[in-house]
């Protein structure tokens, strides 16, 4: 590990999500580019400090879980750069390449009237308003207009999927509290 960094361990909160990973050194300052898992990355700006875990594979420059104090992270060309406290060269910004960025469920921005964290979906069950279950929320796909829930059901003791367009036109309403989402859909459709 290059002298010029230093990473405090820590505890990975038990909330905290997967929202990203570090790509590379970004100019000579210490700046860094981080590669988001969401099209829109407000957990990345709103989080003063994020927790890192070294990548599954290639190098790794540390180990477990550490702490990376935030001074500024930012939207650039369509990307997101960042400069953390105690990266101040190149040096020690390429030293976090490819480490897995986290950030705590509570940092995250409020979600406005209707609007959903993909992340609060996931495993929610799915009826429609019969009361039909019609499986639990495994995955959302983005389909360029819309996004998909991915249900995981059994039908004949076999693993199924179901897909429903996360839509209004299809989607009564979502209980978090519940864990339940209600739709218009039939098993058959």
């Amino acid at each position: 590990m290059p002298t010029s960094l230093t990473l405090a361990p820590a505890e990975l909160p038990s909330d905290a999500i997967e929202v990203g990973r570090i790509a590379d050194a970004w100019g000579v300052k210490g700046w860094f580019k981080v590669l988001p898992y969401s099209s829109n990355p407000e957990a990345l700006f709103a989080a003063k400090q994020w927790y890192l875990q070294p990548s599954e594979r290639g190098a790794k420059t540390f180990s477990g879980t550490v702490l990376l104090p935030i001074r500024q992270a930012k939207d650039h060309s369509g990307g997101v750069v960042a400069w953390a406290q105690g990266v101040d060269d190149r040096d020690a910004a390429e030293a976090l390449r490819g480490a897995r960025i986290f950030v705590p469920r509570a940092h995250f921005p409020s979600a406005g009237t209707d609007e959903y964290y993909w992340v609060d979906l996931i495993g929610l069950n799915v009826v429609n308003r019969e009361g039909v279950a019609l499986g639990q929320v495994r995955d959302l796909l983005t389909t360029g207009p819309q996004t998909v829930l991915v249900l995981a059901y059994e039908q004949d003791g076999k693993p199924q999927e179901r897909m429903i367009p996360f839509v209004a036109a299809f989607v009564d309403q979502v209980e978090l509290p519940e864990k339940r989402i209600t739709v218009d859909w039939q098993p058959d459709y």
